[in-house]
């Protein structure tokens, strides 16, 4: 038998040295190829098509050997192919693990359930996570039983996605650097992209029979397909989603049932594989955890929230029981001190009286005698005003006309403003509800702040008007002719001072203190350019009331 010359044979296979371009599988960056035979034969001949002839021309010779080295050939080409595949499958693996430690980094790290959420469907979206088109996130509201559609991630249309896959492409941002700019810029645009859809998205938890819902309760990930057919999905369902083929990846943290994620190639129609659901499955379970995680953090901040405002509320409480105890320490003492002085006040007011009833008109101790009995009337009214502060602290309410209750102080103090020529212009609201208020501690307090603003003026105008606000009624009264400044303004709400305009006294001080006690509002605002405005905001609920 006779085997071809060395020179017959194509391949470059029996040569120690060749030179560029006699083998054309090695190309610039293998030259060390070109010295090295046993490389250039393992990694370029046994793929060469010259090789492969040379070799057939060996087996048509008849050698002995020609069997082995075609078996020899073909189980080292057959190992050769199983190494790339176990060392793509390896760099596949690799990169699925580098990408699973960054998404737990994240999910470990985040108590914000926005950034939970947009971490987890950008994973399951973007190519550099696991590449599907669409995402919908189903969360259980437990109050209700039901599974309810609460975010999605994802095209509608091939030139959306043409677009965001672009956008993606061009950019340079890491898998958190994609959920931080979707958080950042596209979720509530997602979210609303998707309303139509997510509205819809509501599976009763206790429908046993329902896909969904079995996924869910035997936590295994399903690979719908053929769902138009399915007797155990809702053909409205599948409607819905517009897609045969879809994955069901359940959420569930230890035993509860947090939600379950929808995923889907709604574009691009790529099969979707047993590999795809198992790589997306080890990926749930960190998901749900952070989910549940965030959420219980979400209410214990609500919880906190509301026992802050517990302890606010109970410090005003506590606040307000102590000033309530000193006023009613100050109620007892005035009340105590003006019943000692009244009866002693009064002889001397009535035989002053007496005696000025029986003095002649050209007696020269008649102006004295008036004096006592003038002085004596103030200081009997200064004594009722202090009584009445001592009564005002528990005030009995009712609901009353806010027109009325106006319209019953103007009339009481209707003389006064008549001597002193001033007029009262009273605009009363139409369809005013009722007000719930003490009605004679108010009107005394609206008679209080009237009579206190015409004192020691002449020719004025007073604007009384009656409006709603909100759930509230308004009494406004408006002073044209007087001119406060900031520190007469605080005078005037402090008891037992006295301004150069509004005399001394407690009226102002005893009406703002009667009206804080059926929580009703004084506010006094006199501005630079002239004017007291006098706001009274009555409620009109019982439940508004301390």
């Amino acid at each position: 038998m006779e085997i071809a010359a060395r020179s017959e044979w194509e391949c470059c296979w029996d040569r120690d040295t060749i030179v560029m371009g006699e083998c054309p599988n090695i190309n610039p960056g293998d030259e060390d190829l070109l010295t090295s035979r046993s490389r250039r034969l393992l990694e370029k001949c046994v793929d060469c098509e010259k090789f492969k002839r040379d070799l057939a021309r060996f087996r048509e010779s008849g050698h002995p050997l020609s069997t082995v080295f075609s078996v020899l050939h073909n189980d080292y080409r057959r190992q050769k192919g199983q190494i790339q595949a176990l060392a793509g499958f390896l760099d596949t693996k690799s990169l699925e693990m580098r990408f699973m430690h960054e998404l737990g980094s994240v999910l470990q790290s985040s108590v914000d359930l926005d950034e939970v959420l947009s971490v987890a469907l950008t994973a399951i979206t973007a190519g550099k996570g696991f590449g599907m088109n669409r995402a919908f996130l189903l969360l259980a509201d437990k109050d209700r039983h039901i599974l309810k559609g609460h975010l999605a991630i994802g095209p509608r249309t091939a030139e959306e996605a043409g677009r965001t896959w672009h956008e993606v492409d061009s950019g340079d941002l890491d898998l958190q650097g994609l959920a931080q700019n979707f958080r950042a810029t596209k979720l509530s645009s997602e979210r609303d992209k998707f309303h139509d859809i997510l509205d819809r998205l509501v599976v009763p938890l206790n429908d046993d029979q329902h896909l969904i819902v079995r996924a869910l309760e035997e936590r295994q990930p399903l690979l719908v397909t053929d769902a138009f057919h399915r007797s155990d999905l809702d053909i409205e369902f599948a409607r819905l989603l517009g897609v045969d083929t879809f994955l069901v990846l359940p959420l569930v943290s230890r035993h509860r049932r947090v939600g379950v994620i929808i995923a889907d190639n709604f574009i691009t129609h790529r099969t979707i594989t047993e590999q795809d659901m198992h790589s997306i499955e080890t990926f749930t379970f960190p998901v749900a955890f952070a989910i549940e995680r965030a959420s219980l953090y979400e209410r214990v901040q609500e919880e906190v929230e509301k026992l802050k405002q517990a302890n606010l509320r109970l410090q005003d409480q506590q606040e307000q029981l102590v000033r309530m105890e000193k006023m009613a320490l100050v109620g007892r003492i005035t009340s105590s001190i003006a019943h000692s002085i009244r009866n002693p006040l009064m002889v001397i007011g009535g035989f002053a009286r007496s005696i000025l009833k029986s003095t002649p008109d050209n007696d020269p101790k008649r102006g004295f005698i008036g004096s006592i009995v003038t002085e004596a009337q103030q200081l009997e009214q200064v004594l009722g005003e202090i009584l009445t502060y001592s009564d005002a602290l528990f005030p009995t309410c009712d609901f009353w006309n806010p027109n009325q209750l106006v319209e019953t102080s103007l009339r009481d103090i209707q003389e006064r403003v008549v001597s002193q020529d001033y007029t009262c212009h009273f605009h009363a609201g139409e369809f005013l509800p009722t007000v719930y208020i003490d009605f004679k501690q108010t009107s005394y307090c609206i008679r209080n702040i009237l009579l206190s603003t015409i004192d020691g003026l002449q020719n004025g105008v007073i604007d009384i008007s009656t409006v709603r606000s909100g759930d509230q009624v308004q009494v406004r009264i408006v002073d044209h002719n007087r001119r406060l400044s900031e520190e007469e303004l605080e005078a005037l709400l402090t008891p037992f001072t006295e301004t150069c305009e509004m005399g001394s006294g407690l009226n102002m001080a005893l009406s703002r203190s009667m009206l804080e006690k059926q929580n009703i509002p004084l506010l006094v605002v006199a501005p630079p350019e002239g004017g007291v405005t006098f706001t009274i905001t009555l409620p009109t609920r019982k439940e508004d009331m301390p």
